[in-house]
């Protein structure tokens, strides 16, 4: 079953192909905090990662993005970028997922707050 899911989609990790254009052509650079692993071609052209598990872009961090798209050559497993102390560690977009952020009033809080700066209009 492993084996059918890798050879007809992408969003489990890589497909076959990718593996094989992976093992023939890439140059392992590095890997994230996630597993994530990171390669570039042999000619230093092209560049891509292989996701450890499920396949969204949200996952890579600020470092390895700005590597992936020619921000910066060297890449963050040889020279990290220096983080500030009020920098918060990276987090992958939780849109859709019971952890995504419901603001003040919001009706999917467990428990909504009664809004003090609205009035309903009611007709006389």
């Amino acid at each position: 079953m492993n084996f059918l899911l890798r050879l007809l989609t992408w969003w489990n990790s890589q497909t076959l192909g990718t593996q094989f254009f992976t093992w023939r052509n890439g140059v392992l650079v590095g890997e994230d905090d996630q597993g994530n692993r990171f390669y570039h071609s042999r000619d230093g052209k092209k560049r891509w990662v292989i996701y450890n598990g499920e396949t969204e872009a949200s996952r890579i961090a600020p470092d390895w993005h700005g590597w992936l798209h020619h921000t910066w050559d060297t890449p963050p497993s040889e020279a990290p970028l220096p983080h500030k102390s009020w920098e918060r560690p990276h987090q992958e977009n939780l849109t859709g997922t019971a952890m995504a952020y419901a603001p003040t009033g919001s009706i999917r809080r467990t428990r909504p707050e009664e809004r003090r700066d609205y009035e309903p209009w009611t007709p006389e």
